[in-house]
């Protein structure tokens, strides 16, 4: 089996690392933009033309699935993707997991990226499945640049800002980008407050991963051999993972022992 998966930049390692746990034998193909980072100032037609350029190089590799690890692709290109790939090769999307945060009740904030903050897609989001929850929406201007350059003190200015344009009293955060995943420790430490209940952070790379395996019909085997593939592409080119990657534990945990097959 293998499993491509697509992004801007690095923000796909929490969902590929996801896939890399629950089958540890799937090979992993994993493609990004990075001559074209980033996508979030882009219009949404020039986000559709660079993620299809990049599904599409991932897509000469083979793949059984595609994941869409990125919620600005999903927001404004995923139905292109669908319909330029699908039935071959089935689309997976990323969208901000609002519906098990809302379930707790509340207050929740939705932490996202300026292209994603105030969408019409978040906010069908919220309408649909946070009806009655009080949610924030907190954009987070460079924050997932700061990841990707895997950058500690940026990340740390762009989460101490985030934080303070974050209600008190929230008790559950959206992680409404990829690239926040990777710092998902830090944005906790940052927002949880003396005598308020333990915040809960609520990403989608878990789930993503799993809904790709079930659109496959293969099964969860967290304890398969550790046998699989990676390869990288990083605007079509084939290449290593990136160096800033491996600041990460998702990064660490994909290091290949063989290329994908």
């Amino acid at each position: 089996m293998k499993i491509a998966l697509m992004d801007v930049g690095i923000g796909l390692l929490a969902t590929a690392a996801a896939v890399r746990r629950l089958r540890p034998d799937a090979d992993l193909v994993l493609s990004c933009d990075p001559d074209g980072m980033p996508w979030g100032p882009r219009t949404p037609e020039d986000v559709t033309v660079r993620a299809l350029a990049v599904a599409e190089a991932a897509v000469a590799h083979r793949p059984d699935a595609l994941i869409v690890a990125c919620n600005t692709a999903t927001v404004h290109a995923l139905p292109a993707l669908r319909a330029r790939l699908e039935p071959a090769v089935p689309v997976i999307g990323t969208v901000p997991a609002v519906k098990p945060a809302a379930t707790g009740g509340g207050p929740v904030a939705v932490w996202a990226t300026p292209a994603t903050t105030g969408s019409p897609y978040l906010r069908t989001l919220i309408r649909e499945f946070a009806a009655g929850v009080p949610v924030a929406e907190v954009a987070c201007p460079g924050l997932s640049d700061a990841v990707q350059d895997a950058d500690e003190e940026a990340v740390a200015l762009a989460v101490a800002s985030a934080t303070e344009r974050t209600p008190h009293g929230t008790e559950a955060i959206v992680l409404g980008c990829t690239h926040y995943e990777l710092v998902a420790d830090l944005i906790r430490a940052a927002v949880q407050r003396p005598g308020m209940p333990p915040l809960v952070l609520h990403g989608s790379a878990g789930a993503v991963a799993a809904q790709a395996l079930r659109r496959l019909g293969e099964r969860l085997m967290p304890q398969a051999p550790a046998t699989g593939g990676l390869a990288v592409l990083l605007s079509g080119r084939e290449a290593r993972l990136p160096v800033q990657a491996l600041a990460y534990a998702e990064g660490r945990l994909l290091q290949p022992r063989r290329p994908a097959r």
